[in-house]
């Protein structure tokens, strides 16, 4: 009985010491949501510092343009405000549109993959093939990993470097489903190649049916939103009736105006929004 006191009281004053004494764990750097939009876009050589004083410059140009029109400065800080987010808005738009390319061509890539596999090749030069034979859109990626993969011979780090070049959650469950099919060995990687790609075939299928349903509302959001902002903006070219918004009044009513349209923009497309994919293991 005294041996198991002093056992636990050891392991007790071990754990105390080493809660002090060791190191804390690393963890690895946030990526941030700027950043990973770039990434999805397929602008990863972009930094945020550029596209943050992008916005600026924008933000800039468009407040002085409609001051200059207008006269009215709250008027011009709402277009200011507007000019500024629009790069954010394209990056987000150009990821949106990748991500339904890559959806739609995946299929056909792991189709090559498993022929590829099936001739005889290894896996490694199965993935570099698809640089010169994949889908169009997936080909930079693949000719990216096939040098990478002759210059280090390492499958890991190039499958992990091949997933920051992508940034798809579609390229990200393939790549970990090769990963482990190469690890585990076997031969049951054509059969994993074969239902993956009918699997993703049937899921770009669903969501682009789900998507062209979905079209009239979310275009009908937006038009709904923007048009408040048009007839101001062409109200601001005449003076008589723009300066109104230089009061108090007319300020309370730019803010309430923009808070209304940003609410219920952000509602709208929450309701209407389909489930997005999240990244894994990255």
């Amino acid at each position: 009985m005294g041996a198991l006191v002093g056992l636990g009281v050891g392991v007790g004053l071990l754990l105390v010491w080493s809660a002090f004494a060791l190191p804390p764990p690393t963890r690895a750097p946030r990526t941030s949501r700027l950043r990973r939009s770039l990434a999805a876009a397929g602008l990863a050589h972009v930094g945020t510092s550029s596209l943050i004083g992008m916005c600026a410059v924008l933000a800039l140009a468009a407040g002085m343009v409609v001051q200059l029109v207008s006269g009215t400065l709250p008027v011009a800080l709402c277009f200011a405000v507007m000019g500024g987010y629009l790069p954010v808005a394209l990056v987000r738009s150009r990821a949106r549109r990748r991500a339904r390319e890559y959806a739609e061509v995946w299929p056909e890539a792991v189709d090559n993959l498993a022929s590829a596999v099936r001739a005889g090749m290894s896996l490694p030069d199965a993935l570099a093939n698809l640089g010169d034979r994949g889908p169009e859109p997936l080909r930079p990626a693949f000719v990216a990993f096939g040098s990478d993969y002759q210059l280090s011979g390492r499958f890991g780090e190039c499958l992990d470097r091949l997933k920051e070049v992508l940034a798809d959650p579609v390229g990200d469950r393939v790549v970990e489903g090769l990963r482990i099919a190469r690890e585990v060995g076997g031969g049951e990687l054509g059969r994993l190649l074969r239902n993956l790609s009918g699997y993703l075939r049937d899921e770009a299928r669903t969501r682009s049916e789900l998507e062209s349903r979905q079209a009239w509302s979310v275009n009908g959001a937006r038009l709904a939103v923007a048009a408040p902002w048009v007839v101001l903006l062409f109200m601001s070219f005449q003076s008589e009736v723009i300066q109104r918004y230089s009061s108090a009044g007319g300020v309370a009513v730019l803010v309430a105006g923009g808070a209304a349209c940003v609410v219920a923009y952000r509602l709208m497309m929450r309701i209407g929004r389909l489930p997005t994919e999240r990244r894994i293991l990255s």
